[in-house]
């Protein structure tokens, strides 16, 4: 087993390490979300947390580790005799990205509950990871059934698998921390919500700090064992404050004032529902045990807001997290000070005084030795990057070349269905009809590899003609593993959502571009909460580019959209072309998942030799290729041409106008594409 980077060796990321620590002190904060950069340290924080978990005591032989002192009355491995238990180190248990329903809950084996009427069960990660961590890197790509089951799990504390009649429960309870890049996309806010505490992270804009991180990590890669024993003390000595946090929680005193202003902060912040009241209780009072206090103060309460409400205040992925201080400040002075607290004389939150301690500002490591691993003082960490020059696209409000200056996109709205027809395969979503693990079930066929949907009928249909041969002499049905069908499932997938925007002069008045860009944004929003890819092609001048490559993010696409210059020539071909380009590697990438091709433009095209005749050889090769397509048609005026509807039929696609484009317009419930190709 390799040796794991040490915790306390970690340079900077306070928040990063406060709220795991904080979840190692008081699992029932409900875990931690850690947003960030890659290479930010995330997957080795969580990692490296483990080792200063306390040992777990175990039953012996017990596959889902109940703990001898008050064992699961309804662990499937039970009832357990009174035996001595045995103490192993707590687990962290990693959940894949692609990992099964079955790989996560659990799996039955279905012939033998069949045929025999037993309770075979073969325990998944939820089992593992009972009394330890439970790590989901890249959590914001797992397939949202997955997500739920894992949510539900951490909030319940138990696991229920059920499977055609046959039930099995047993504990689950875990510090779940999850991992997550927002420019991968982001999480659902109901997910968001889920998790106790967020933290964001980023890497430090600071020179010594950043090589300090490269010199560890060298010396670390070169000796694993020699540069971990260079950091057990203060390991030792983090191990010990969290048991010591531990025993000191349950007296810790939450006080009415402390109360009050939870309450406060969070209907001042509107954040929805209950749960972030909880939170906050539950954290600024670990936030006290962990600085060795047995009453909860202001700091502990502002500080216990930093980590619990941010997240909880999205109500769409464009919108930026975070809080804003200085409300928070006000807040709390406005709903009064705690009971017996004076703020001037509050104690050192690292329950400390020393200013040299290991990080400071409430990260919790205590104070290290002197010597060549001593973590630098904190930079310009979170200063912003200097701003764009002029002239880029990156700069909005700078026009270069004679464009013309990015316009605010309109307030987005609510948008009809757009769908791919036919049936996929692709990823789980909620878009276009597909063939899915979840969902109603429309028939049975051989299962192809492992059963995981048993459909009941057609498996006793399958094996009753057989009885006889078989000499079944009893009640029970004699099943073979021939006699087994899967359920076919109808469900709902994800797309991949290329949008081609035309951003040429002839769409550059700022009323109407403001419009297109917020249809745009409206369609980028009806994605997001479709779990669809996106990405953004745009046209201008003399050439097309890939604004976006497919991604999903959609935030990521919005901040393009925002920031998109517009003037010149129309080359409605190259749009096209360019997007042809990028759905064939799309394809190559991930050829289960269906492409939905949005073309926001007039219809127009101008610039170079027969710009119209080669737009429509342009739209016909995606017609040749099945790809379907719709064009939002942006003209607008008294006087019509209908390029947009002619360049919709020779993508053999469909073409809606910008107000045809809302939910609650007059024009139809659903949009359905049609298909390139799909006779009439």
């Amino acid at each position: 087993m390799s040796t794991p980077y040490p915790f306390t060796a970690i340079v900077g990321q306070d928040d990063l390490r406060l709220g795991l620590l904080l979840n190692a002190v008081s699992p029932a904060v409900g875990g931690v979300l850690v947003r960030g950069e890659k290479g930010t340290a995330k997957s080795t924080a969580v990692r490296a947390l483990a080792a200063l978990m306390p040992e777990v005591p175990v039953v012996p032989g017990c596959r889902f580790s109940c703990d001898p002192a008050s064992p699961d009355p309804a662990c499937p491995d039970g009832p357990h005799a009174e035996a001595a238990g045995v103490s192993r180190p707590a687990r962290t248990v990693e959940l894949p990205v692609g990992a099964s329903e079955d790989r996560l809950v659990g799996a039955l084996d279905i012939e033998r509950a069949l045929s025999e009427g037993v309770k075979a069960f073969e325990p998944g990660l939820l089992a593992d990871a009972h009394r330890g961590i439970l790590y989901v890197d890249e959590v914001n790509l797992l397939h949202d059934h997955l997500v739920d089951l894992l949510l539900d799990a951490a909030a319940m504390g138990a696991s229920y698998v059920e499977r055609e009649g046959v039930s099995v429960r047993h504990a689950a309870r875990f510090l779940l921390v999850g991992t997550m890049n927002p420019e991968e996309g982001e999480l659902r806010p109901q997910l968001l919500d889920r998790f106790g505490l967020t933290v964001e992270v980023s890497a430090s804009r600071d020179t010594d700090e950043r090589v300090e991180v490269v010199r560890r990590r060298l010396a670390y890669d070169d000796d694993p064992e020699g540069f971990a024993a260079r950091w057990a003390e203060e390991e030792g000595a983090l191990r010990e404050r969290i048991a010591a946090a531990r025993v000191l929680l349950p007296r810790v005193v939450l006080s009415d004032g402390v109360l009050r202003q939870i309450a406060a902060t969070c209907a001042a912040f509107e954040v929805d529902g209950m749960r972030a009241d909880i939170v906050m209780a539950r954290t600024a009072t670990a936030l006290a045990a962990w600085a060795g206090r047995e009453e909860v103060t202001a700091d502990d309460v502002r500080q216990a807001a930093l980590l619990a409400l941010p997240h909880r205040r999205r109500r769409n992925p464009f919108d930026a997290p975070g809080l804003d201080e200085d409300k928070l400040d006000q807040t709390l002075d406005e709903a009064g000070p705690p009971e017996n607290s004076d703020g001037d004389d509050q104690p050192d939150p690292d329950g400390g005084g020393d200013d040299d301690g290991g990080g400071g500002g409430g990260d919790g490591v205590p104070p290290q030795a002197d010597g060549e691993d001593r973590t630098p003082p904190q930079g310009s960490e979170g200063d912003s990057p200097s701003p764009a020059p002029e002239g880029t696209p990156d700069a909005p409000g700078r026009p270069a070349g004679g464009e013309q200056q990015p316009v605010a996109s309109a307030e987005p709205f609510r948008t009809k269905m757009l769908s791919v027809p036919g049936l996929g395969e692709g990823a789980a979503g909620r878009r276009s009809r597909a063939r899915t693990e979840h969902g109603r079930t429309t028939g049975a066929r051989r299962p192809q590899g492992a059963l995981t949907k048993l459909h009941l009928a057609a498996t006793v249909q399958a094996a009753a003609p057989h009885q006889r041969a078989r000499g079944r002499a009893g009640r029970g049905l004699v099943v073979r593993r021939d006699d087994l069908r899967q359920a076919t499932r109808e469900g709902r997938e994800g797309n991949l959502v290329l949008f081609v925007v035309d951003a040429s002069g002839s769409m550059a008045a700022r009323q109407r571009m403001s419009a297109v860009k917020g249809a745009v944004l409206s369609l980028l929003l009806d994605a997001y909460q479709r779990r669809d890819k996106v990405g953004l092609v745009t046209f201008r001048g003399k050439e097309a580019e890939v604004a976006l490559p497919p991604t999903s993010s959609v935030d990521a696409a919005a901040a393009r959209l925002e920031s998109l210059p517009t003037g010149g020539r129309t080359p409605l071909a190259a749009g096209l072309l360019k997007a042809h380009d990028v759905l064939r590697v799309e394809r190559l990438r991930d050829p289960s998942r269906r492409p939905l091709l949005v073309v926001v433009t007039d219809g127009r095209a101008t610039g170079g030799p027969e710009p119209v005749a080669l737009a429509g050889r342009a739209g016909r090769l995606h017609r040749s290729e099945g790809t379907a397509s719709v064009v939002v048609d942006c003209e607008s005026g008294y006087v019509r041409l209908g390029l947009a509807a002619e360049l919709a039929r020779e993508l053999g696609g469909t073409a809606v106008t910008l107000d045809e484009l809302r939910a609650d317009s007059i024009a139809g419930l659903v949009k359905d594409v049609t298909a390139a190709g799909r006779a009439a």
